[in-house]
Protein backbone atom coordinates (compact mmCIF):
# COMPACT_ATOMS: atom_id res chain seq x y z
CA UNK A 1 0.00 0.00 0.00
CA UNK A 2 0.99 3.49 -0.76
CA UNK A 3 2.47 5.58 2.45
CA UNK A 4 0.38 8.55 2.92
CA UNK A 5 2.03 12.14 3.82
CA UNK A 6 0.34 11.36 7.25
CA UNK A 7 1.97 8.41 7.61
CA UNK A 8 5.43 9.67 6.67
CA UNK A 9 4.97 12.88 8.81
CA UNK A 10 3.98 10.28 11.82
CA UNK A 11 7.46 8.71 11.07
CA UNK A 12 9.41 11.62 11.35
CA UNK A 13 10.47 15.06 9.69
CA UNK A 14 9.66 14.46 5.91
CA UNK A 15 12.08 15.71 2.96
CA UNK A 16 10.22 17.22 -0.30
CA UNK A 17 12.24 18.85 -3.15
CA UNK A 18 14.01 21.83 -3.93
CA UNK A 19 13.71 24.46 -6.68
CA UNK A 20 11.88 23.83 -10.08
CA UNK A 21 12.65 27.25 -11.53
CA UNK A 22 16.40 27.10 -11.11
CA UNK A 23 16.98 23.82 -12.73
CA UNK A 24 14.81 24.87 -15.52
CA UNK A 25 16.67 27.88 -16.37
CA UNK A 26 19.38 26.04 -15.76
CA UNK A 27 18.57 23.75 -18.72
CA UNK A 28 17.46 26.21 -21.15
CA UNK A 29 14.72 27.41 -20.27
CA UNK A 30 14.08 31.21 -21.89
CA UNK A 31 14.21 33.87 -19.47
CA UNK A 32 9.94 34.87 -19.52
CA UNK A 33 8.79 31.70 -20.89
CA UNK A 34 6.46 29.79 -19.00
CA UNK A 35 7.86 26.51 -17.03
CA UNK A 36 4.67 25.20 -18.19
CA UNK A 37 5.17 25.04 -21.55
CA UNK A 38 8.06 22.21 -21.05
CA UNK A 39 5.84 20.19 -19.45
CA UNK A 40 4.25 19.92 -23.16
CA UNK A 41 7.63 20.35 -25.31
CA UNK A 42 10.01 18.84 -22.85
CA UNK A 43 8.89 16.39 -20.62
CA UNK A 44 12.69 14.63 -20.81
CA UNK A 45 13.37 17.54 -18.63
CA UNK A 46 11.06 17.36 -16.12
CA UNK A 47 11.31 13.73 -15.50
CA UNK A 48 15.24 13.80 -15.07
CA UNK A 49 14.75 16.51 -12.49
CA UNK A 50 12.20 14.62 -10.58
CA UNK A 51 14.83 11.84 -10.91
CA UNK A 52 17.58 13.83 -9.71
CA UNK A 53 15.44 15.07 -6.53
CA UNK A 54 14.66 11.78 -5.63
CA UNK A 55 18.05 10.45 -5.95
CA UNK A 56 19.01 13.51 -3.43
CA UNK A 57 16.63 11.93 -0.66
CA UNK A 58 13.44 13.77 -1.36
CA UNK A 59 10.22 11.52 -0.52
CA UNK A 60 7.91 14.93 -1.98
CA UNK A 61 8.28 15.70 -5.72
CA UNK A 62 6.87 19.13 -6.93
CA UNK A 63 4.75 19.03 -10.38
CA UNK A 64 5.33 21.65 -12.99
CA UNK A 65 1.94 23.27 -12.68
CA UNK A 66 2.65 25.74 -10.24
CA UNK A 67 1.66 28.51 -13.12
CA UNK A 68 -0.90 26.37 -14.62
CA UNK A 69 -4.38 27.96 -12.73
CA UNK A 70 -6.55 29.03 -16.07
CA UNK A 71 -6.21 32.18 -15.63
CA UNK A 72 -2.26 32.55 -15.11
CA UNK A 73 -2.28 30.45 -18.32
CA UNK A 74 -4.29 32.72 -20.81
CA UNK A 75 -1.32 35.48 -19.76
CA UNK A 76 0.80 33.03 -21.93
CA UNK A 77 -2.38 32.06 -24.42
CA UNK A 78 -2.33 28.38 -23.38
CA UNK A 79 -5.60 28.68 -21.93
CA UNK A 80 -6.62 26.03 -24.41
CA UNK A 81 -4.04 23.66 -22.61
CA UNK A 82 -4.72 23.65 -19.32
CA UNK A 83 -6.52 20.18 -18.57
CA UNK A 84 -3.37 18.74 -20.08
CA UNK A 85 -0.77 20.69 -18.72
CA UNK A 86 -1.85 20.11 -15.75
CA UNK A 87 -2.68 16.45 -16.05
CA UNK A 88 0.25 15.69 -17.74
CA UNK A 89 2.44 17.85 -15.22
CA UNK A 90 1.24 15.07 -12.50
CA UNK A 91 1.51 11.89 -14.90
CA UNK A 92 5.06 12.84 -16.23
CA UNK A 93 6.45 12.83 -12.52
CA UNK A 94 4.56 9.51 -11.38
CA UNK A 95 6.72 8.16 -14.16
CA UNK A 96 9.64 9.29 -13.23
CA UNK A 97 9.39 8.56 -9.71
CA UNK A 98 7.00 5.98 -9.31
CA UNK A 99 5.04 4.77 -6.15
CA UNK A 100 7.45 4.99 -3.35
CA UNK A 101 7.77 8.95 -3.85
CA UNK A 102 4.91 11.58 -2.79
CA UNK A 103 3.78 13.39 -5.81
CA UNK A 104 2.90 17.16 -4.53
CA UNK A 105 1.00 18.80 -7.25
CA UNK A 106 1.79 22.71 -7.13
CA UNK A 107 -0.73 25.19 -7.38
CA UNK A 108 0.52 29.00 -7.47
CA UNK A 109 -1.49 32.74 -7.25
CA UNK A 110 -3.12 33.79 -10.48
CA UNK A 111 -1.55 36.18 -10.57
CA UNK A 112 -3.92 39.19 -10.24
CA UNK A 113 -5.43 40.99 -7.25
CA UNK A 114 -8.83 39.95 -6.34
CA UNK A 115 -12.07 42.46 -6.45
CA UNK A 116 -11.99 45.22 -4.83
CA UNK A 117 -8.54 45.79 -4.82
CA UNK A 118 -8.67 44.51 -8.33
CA UNK A 119 -10.29 43.04 -11.03
CA UNK A 120 -10.33 39.64 -10.22
CA UNK A 121 -13.60 38.32 -9.69
CA UNK A 122 -13.19 35.98 -6.36
CA UNK A 123 -15.98 33.54 -7.75
CA UNK A 124 -14.21 32.89 -11.30
CA UNK A 125 -10.87 32.41 -9.21
CA UNK A 126 -12.20 29.84 -7.22
CA UNK A 127 -13.97 27.69 -10.34
CA UNK A 128 -10.40 27.61 -11.57
CA UNK A 129 -8.66 26.65 -8.69
CA UNK A 130 -11.61 24.01 -8.01
CA UNK A 131 -11.01 22.78 -11.69
CA UNK A 132 -6.96 22.51 -11.83
CA UNK A 133 -7.73 20.66 -8.25
CA UNK A 134 -9.94 18.21 -9.97
CA UNK A 135 -7.84 17.37 -12.97
CA UNK A 136 -4.57 17.38 -10.33
CA UNK A 137 -6.19 14.81 -8.52
CA UNK A 138 -7.55 12.90 -10.75
CA UNK A 139 -4.19 12.66 -12.57
CA UNK A 140 -3.23 11.18 -9.70
CA UNK A 141 -1.25 13.24 -7.14
CA UNK A 142 -0.67 12.63 -3.44
CA UNK A 143 -1.00 15.89 -1.88
CA UNK A 144 -1.95 19.44 -3.25
CA UNK A 145 0.43 22.17 -2.61
CA UNK A 146 -0.78 25.95 -2.49
CA UNK A 147 2.62 28.17 -2.45
CA UNK A 148 3.72 31.05 -2.50
CA UNK A 149 0.52 32.76 -1.57
CA UNK A 150 0.89 36.39 -0.42
CA UNK A 151 -3.26 36.96 -0.01
CA UNK A 152 -4.98 35.12 2.59
CA UNK A 153 -8.57 36.07 1.00
CA UNK A 154 -6.42 33.65 -2.31
CA UNK A 155 -5.11 31.45 -0.41
CA UNK A 156 -8.01 30.69 1.39
CA UNK A 157 -10.15 30.56 -1.79
CA UNK A 158 -7.67 27.68 -3.20
CA UNK A 159 -7.66 25.72 0.23
CA UNK A 160 -11.54 25.76 0.10
CA UNK A 161 -11.56 24.64 -3.78
CA UNK A 162 -9.39 21.88 -3.36
CA UNK A 163 -11.03 20.30 -0.01
CA UNK A 164 -14.00 20.28 -1.93
CA UNK A 165 -12.67 18.10 -4.63
CA UNK A 166 -11.53 15.52 -2.36
CA UNK A 167 -11.68 15.62 1.38
CA UNK A 168 -8.95 13.12 1.73
CA UNK A 169 -6.42 14.60 -0.22
CA UNK A 170 -3.00 16.11 2.05
CA UNK A 171 -3.54 19.96 1.18
CA UNK A 172 -0.41 22.21 1.95
CA UNK A 173 -1.28 25.79 2.30
CA UNK A 174 1.91 27.85 2.46
CA UNK A 175 2.59 31.67 2.38
CA UNK A 176 5.13 34.39 1.41
CA UNK A 177 6.69 36.25 4.24
CA UNK A 178 9.04 39.38 4.68
CA UNK A 179 10.62 40.30 7.84
CA UNK A 180 9.22 43.66 9.47
CA UNK A 181 9.77 45.04 12.80
CA UNK A 182 6.57 43.92 13.64
CA UNK A 183 7.69 40.24 12.61
CA UNK A 184 6.86 38.32 9.48
CA UNK A 185 3.97 39.71 7.39
CA UNK A 186 3.31 39.00 4.22
CA UNK A 187 3.13 41.60 1.40
CA UNK A 188 -0.77 42.11 1.93
CA UNK A 189 -0.16 42.66 5.21
CA UNK A 190 -0.92 39.09 6.77
CA UNK A 191 0.93 37.89 9.74
CA UNK A 192 1.43 34.61 10.63
CA UNK A 193 -0.95 33.79 13.26
CA UNK A 194 -3.78 35.04 10.60
CA UNK A 195 -2.47 32.50 8.12
CA UNK A 196 -1.91 29.38 10.19
CA UNK A 197 -5.59 29.88 11.84
CA UNK A 198 -7.29 30.68 8.80
CA UNK A 199 -5.79 28.05 6.75
CA UNK A 200 -6.27 25.23 8.97
CA UNK A 201 -9.74 26.34 9.21
CA UNK A 202 -10.48 26.19 5.49
CA UNK A 203 -9.03 22.37 5.12
CA UNK A 204 -5.22 22.93 4.97
CA UNK A 205 -3.45 19.51 6.06
CA UNK A 206 -0.69 21.64 6.63
CA UNK A 207 0.33 25.27 6.97
CA UNK A 208 3.74 27.30 6.37
CA UNK A 209 5.61 29.26 4.33
CA UNK A 210 8.18 28.96 1.06
CA UNK A 211 10.32 31.39 -0.80
CA UNK A 212 11.44 34.39 0.80
CA UNK A 213 14.99 36.19 1.22
CA UNK A 214 16.55 33.29 2.85
CA UNK A 215 17.02 30.66 5.82
CA UNK A 216 18.17 33.03 8.62
CA UNK A 217 14.93 35.42 7.78
CA UNK A 218 13.06 31.58 7.07
CA UNK A 219 14.16 30.86 10.95
CA UNK A 220 12.46 34.06 11.98
CA UNK A 221 9.02 32.68 10.29
CA UNK A 222 9.59 28.75 11.21
CA UNK A 223 9.19 30.03 14.92
CA UNK A 224 6.13 31.65 14.62
CA UNK A 225 4.21 28.84 12.76
CA UNK A 226 5.65 26.63 15.26
CA UNK A 227 4.61 28.46 18.09
CA UNK A 228 0.76 29.01 16.84
CA UNK A 229 -0.16 26.00 14.08
CA UNK A 230 -2.04 23.49 15.27
CA UNK A 231 -1.76 21.36 12.02
CA UNK A 232 2.16 20.40 10.96
CA UNK A 233 4.00 22.95 9.55
CA UNK A 234 6.05 23.02 6.24
CA UNK A 235 8.91 25.34 5.11
CA UNK A 236 10.42 25.43 2.30
CA UNK A 237 13.05 28.19 1.87
CA UNK A 238 15.06 30.11 -0.94
CA UNK A 239 19.03 29.81 -1.18
CA UNK A 240 19.14 33.53 -0.29
CA UNK A 241 18.49 36.57 -2.31
CA UNK A 242 20.04 36.43 -6.26
CA UNK A 243 22.21 38.36 -7.60
CA UNK A 244 23.50 38.89 -11.15
CA UNK A 245 27.20 37.69 -12.14
CA UNK A 246 28.32 37.54 -15.83
CA UNK A 247 24.82 37.97 -16.80
CA UNK A 248 23.43 34.63 -14.87
CA UNK A 249 21.61 34.77 -11.83
CA UNK A 250 23.17 33.18 -8.84
CA UNK A 251 21.89 32.30 -5.22
CA UNK A 252 24.42 32.21 -2.61
CA UNK A 253 23.84 30.13 0.54
CA UNK A 254 25.70 26.79 -0.22
CA UNK A 255 23.93 23.34 0.40
CA UNK A 256 25.77 23.28 3.65
CA UNK A 257 24.50 26.13 5.29
CA UNK A 258 21.12 25.91 4.10
CA UNK A 259 21.04 22.43 5.13
CA UNK A 260 22.45 23.05 8.59
CA UNK A 261 19.48 26.11 9.14
CA UNK A 262 16.78 24.23 7.79
CA UNK A 263 17.83 20.80 9.89
CA UNK A 264 17.80 23.14 12.93
CA UNK A 265 14.25 24.28 11.65
CA UNK A 266 13.14 20.72 11.59
CA UNK A 267 14.74 19.92 15.15
CA UNK A 268 12.01 22.59 16.22
CA UNK A 269 9.03 21.61 15.49
CA UNK A 270 9.01 21.86 11.60
CA UNK A 271 7.24 18.86 9.88
CA UNK A 272 8.16 19.03 6.03
CA UNK A 273 11.50 20.96 5.03
CA UNK A 274 12.71 21.21 1.72
CA UNK A 275 13.53 24.26 -1.09
CA UNK A 276 12.49 26.93 -3.08
CA UNK A 277 14.12 29.20 -5.72
CA UNK A 278 18.11 29.08 -6.21
CA UNK A 279 18.33 24.96 -4.41
CA UNK A 280 19.31 22.15 -5.88
CA UNK A 281 19.45 18.56 -5.73
CA UNK A 282 22.78 19.11 -3.88
CA UNK A 283 20.75 21.37 -1.33
CA UNK A 284 18.34 18.54 -0.81
CA UNK A 285 21.42 15.63 -0.69
CA UNK A 286 23.15 17.99 1.99
CA UNK A 287 19.46 18.51 3.86
CA UNK A 288 18.99 14.66 3.85
CA UNK A 289 22.23 13.96 5.29
CA UNK A 290 21.40 16.05 7.98
CA UNK A 291 17.97 15.02 8.68
CA UNK A 292 18.79 11.15 8.20
CA UNK A 293 16.13 8.35 7.99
Amino acid sequence: MKVSLARRLAAGVVVGDGGWGTMLAERGLPAGAPPELWTLQRPEILAEIARAYVDAGAELITTNTFGASPMRLSLHRLGDRFEEINRRGVEIVRAAVGDEVLVSASIGPTGRLLAPLGNADPAEVSRGFAEQARILVAAGADVLCIETMTDLEEATLAVRAARSISEEIAIIASMTFDITPRGPFTVMGVSVSQAAETLASAGATLVGSNCGAGVEEMRIVAKAFVEVATVPVAIQPNAGLPRRQDGVLVYPESPDRFAAAVAAMAATGVGLVGGCCGTTPAHIAALRRRIGR
